[in-house]
């Protein structure tokens, strides 16, 4: 199985770059896009332990924050309503956030979210 993957967008160069590990220590006004495989019910803890961890740290704390429920065309996937809540995202405080169902292998709600975190990095300015 392969893990849930964030990936760190910010607006802060042109075009926008992906946030090294080591970023710089100050707050960084971009996105943060999280990947969760809706058929692993076995690893959504561990989705669940990432996701804050990340949310904690400090270049992160002003990044609106979407949410990918990859794999919405297998039998039996966890609908977005059941991630939000195993995930805890009715607890982020003070930062926009959105889950977007999706299918990757089809291209489904990829291009919904995306514009979703571009209408909340345009509002960001």
């Amino acid at each position: 199985m392969i893990l849930p993957t964030a990936l760190a967008l910010t607006q802060q160069t042109d075009p926008p770059q992906f946030i090294p590990e080591a970023a710089p220590n100050k707050p960084s006004k971009g996105g943060v896009i999280f990947v969760v495989d809706s058929n692993d019910r076995e690893r959504i803890s561990e989705a669940q332990e990432e996701l804050t961890r990340l949310l904690m740290e400090y270049e992160l704390m002003d990044a609106v924050l979407l949410v990918f429920a990859n794999k919405q065309d297998v039998p039996n996937a966890m609908s977005t309503a059941e991630i939000t809540d195993k995930l805890g995202l009715q607890s982020v405080r003070r930062r926009n956030w959105h889950i977007q169902a999706t299918s990757a292998t089809s291209g489904d709600g990829l291009y919904k979210g995306l514009d979703w975190l571009s209408n909340q990095l345009k509002n960001q300015k």
